[in-house]
């Protein structure tokens, strides 16, 4: 099944799976009047934890690694993103102002496409998250460069 979202993109049911789940995430703040249209927002913060951890990890595990090995607060609204040994696991951590919320997915053919293992974490767009959790080849989208006008009219 396919989900048309609002900037024009083509995603999986998967997708629309984890839309839901961090919706007060991707719709702004906790408490703020919710839109009717389902969006990824282009400024969600997404991070990717580029060391596999060992996924019996739970959620206070997971929530302590980000404070520790990626040093900064869990608790910010950024979802990060953990994958596992095998290339065929992800799991989502996410603050959503009440509670975390602990995403898991695991493909049943192929892999997941990941950058090369290094310390630290890398950057990912809003895009760029959709596309991983739908199993598709994120690494070769990149933003085009948007010029700010210099006039306003």
């Amino acid at each position: 099944m396919k989900v048309f979202w609002s900037n024009g993109l083509v995603g999986s049911i998967t997708t629309l799976a984890i839309v839901l789940l961090f919706w007060p995430l991707i719709d702004g703040a906790v408490g703020a009047q919710r839109r009717s249209m389902i969006a990824l927002r282009p400024d969600l913060k997404v991070m990717l934890a580029s060391q596999p951890v060992d996924f019996r990890k739970s959620v206070h595990t997971l929530s302590a690694l980000v404070s520790e090995a990626l040093h900064t607060s869990p608790y910010d609204g950024t979802v990060f993103v953990f994958r596992s040994k095998r290339s065929d696991r992800v799991k989502l951590l996410a603050w959503d102002g009440n509670g975390m919320v602990l995403v898991t997915k695991w493909l049943h053919e192929g892999h997941f496409t990941w950058p090369p293992i290094r310390d630290g974490a890398v950057r990912l767009s809003a895009t760029q998250l959709a596309m991983l959790v739908d199993g598709l080849e994120w690494t070769r989208v990149s933003p085009k460069p948007v010029k700010q006008p210099a006039v306003v009219g």
